[in-house]
């Protein structure tokens, strides 16, 4: 084990040594080695959340995007120096041809970072570059934006901007340029907005909610921006609750409720016209997951609602929901019960079908965060759910975290990383298929330049 690691770092260095010899490429790192983290709020079942957390949070988004220009899948993901807590932005991208991936790239080493809160989002402008906006924390980190040196390449990235925002989530259209919605820690996490016509020069920042702060799940298709949040009373994000949902079918210069009043922005009122459901009169904690539109332009959240912040039995249950925007009214539909209030998953609407990949299953730490990963389907627009396919079983560690790409390509469907969330430890990544048929695991060690992702081959037994 000493010498395996002492051959990685070794790598490292040489890798590192040739990124600074040659301005054109950014170093590189050999292998996929994901960010484990602990929240340190600890209960009687354990940490608030903790674990393999490559791919956290639900509020950095996207975190890959598919190009039919390129056939690969691009992504970040928070990475680390084996078994090490300090955080690594990594950026790469799945060739769909050969059915390789590179050795990653090191777009910002976080300097003795150990937190995934400073993970990064991806985004794509219409010439190819690559996008990478890393997360700052709070208003003592800031985030930085970083584009590719050239087209459909993760090999070298340049400095762009450094400011002040959290939880990353830009959109691009190639009529529009940039839309930025994000987080700054100004009277709790409030909700602000930018816009850039070329990822350069932005306009100033605009805050569109202001409750006491907000987490979100946002989204980009159809000539609209839209994103749901819940809202943090008394700036307490333990408190986390109600549901809203706003839109901008201009880009962001005017939002509008679901059925297309038009609001005055920030919205500060808890009982505001963007209100969804009023969680907070049911005792019901929220925590946002997904979201994205039916084929007719109707919005779907999906969210988990929960009884106490901490893990273990004090929040059953926990329910897995999807609102749903359908003749004039919000439909709720429940149809899974996470063992935590942190198992991730995401949304996936078909043209005949809607599903969700997520891990609701218990794993083997069956009371931390993550789990087996699952896919459930439904044909009645989210009215009734059946689990049509178990995608991880028998587990040595919980998988958490599951991610869509934007345009997901069906060999590259999902996104996720492993981790033991009760104490320290190595933490792969992996991505599955349309079917969820065939798991592979990303190389977390390379010899060579390129290398094929491994296909995973769970026992059928404990």
């Amino acid at each position: 084990m000493k010498h395996t690691a002492y051959v990685v770092w070794s790598m490292l260095l040489l890798s590192v040594m040739a990124g600074a010899d040659d301005p054109e490429s950014s170093p590189k790192y050999p292998g996929y080695q994901g960010i484990w983290f602990e929240l340190g709020q600890k209960g009687e079942h354990g940490d608030k959340y903790s674990g393999g957390l490559g791919t956290y949070t639900a509020k950095h988004k996207p975190i890959a995007i598919y190009s039919k220009e390129a056939n690969k899948t691009f992504f970040v993901y928070g990475g680390a120096r084996e078994a090490q807590r300090h955080l690594l932005i990594m950026a790469s991208a799945y060739d769909h041809a050969t059915g390789t991936v590179p050795q990653p790239t090191i777009v910002l080493d976080k300097q003795g970072v150990d937190d995934p809160h400073d993970n990064a989002s991806i985004a794509m402008d219409a010439a190819g570059h690559v996008w990478v906006f890393v997360s700052g924390r709070g208003r003592g980190r800031p985030g930085f934006k970083f584009v590719s040196r050239a087209p459909y390449s993760v090999d070298a990235f340049e400095e762009v901007a450094e400011e002040e925002f959290t939880y990353p989530q830009p959109w691009y259209a190639p009529d529009q340029g940039f839309i930025h919605l994000f987080t700054k820690y100004t009277k709790g996490r409030e909700l602000y907005w930018n816009h850039s016509a070329d990822g350069h020069d932005w306009t100033p920042d605009q805050k569109f909610a202001g409750m006491g702060g907000h987490y979100q799940n946002s989204g980009y298709a159809q000539g609209t921006v839209y994103t749901a949040f819940n809202m943090h009373p008394g700036g307490n994000v333990d408190l986390r609750t109600n549901l809203y949902f706003v839109w901008s079918k201009d880009f962001g210069q005017t939002w509008e409720t679901v059925e297309g009043q038009s609001l005055e922005m920030p919205l500060t009122d808890p009982q505001c016209d963007a209100l969804v459901r009023d969680y907070r009169a049911e005792g019901r904690l929220v925590y946002m997951k997904d979201i994205g539109l039916d084929t007719e332009g109707n919005p779907v959240i999906l969210h988990i609602t929960s009884a106490h912040h901490m893990p273990g039995p004090e929040g059953d249950p926990r329910t897995l929901t999807i609102a749903h925007w359908k003749d004039g009214a919000w439909r709720f539909h429940e149809f899974a019960n996470p063992t935590h209030n942190y198992d991730m998953g995401s949304l996936y609407i078909e043209d005949d079908r809607w599903r969700v990949i997520a891990p609701v299953l218990p794993g083997p730490q069956p009371l931390g965060t993550g789990g087996e990963v699952v896919i459930l389907e439904s044909s009645d627009e989210g009215a009734h759910w059946t689990q049509t396919r178990q995608v991880t079983r028998n587990s040595r560690l919980n998988h958490g975290y599951v991610r869509r790409p934007v345009n997901a390509h069906p060999n590259f469907y999902a996104l996720w990383a492993d981790g033991n969330p009760d104490r320290i430890s190595l933490s792969h990544l992996y991505f599955t298929n349309h079917a969820g048929d065939t798991v592979w695991r990303l190389p977390y060690s390379m010899a060579t330049a390129t290398a094929q992702p491994e296909v995973v081959h769970f026992p059928t037994t404990p």
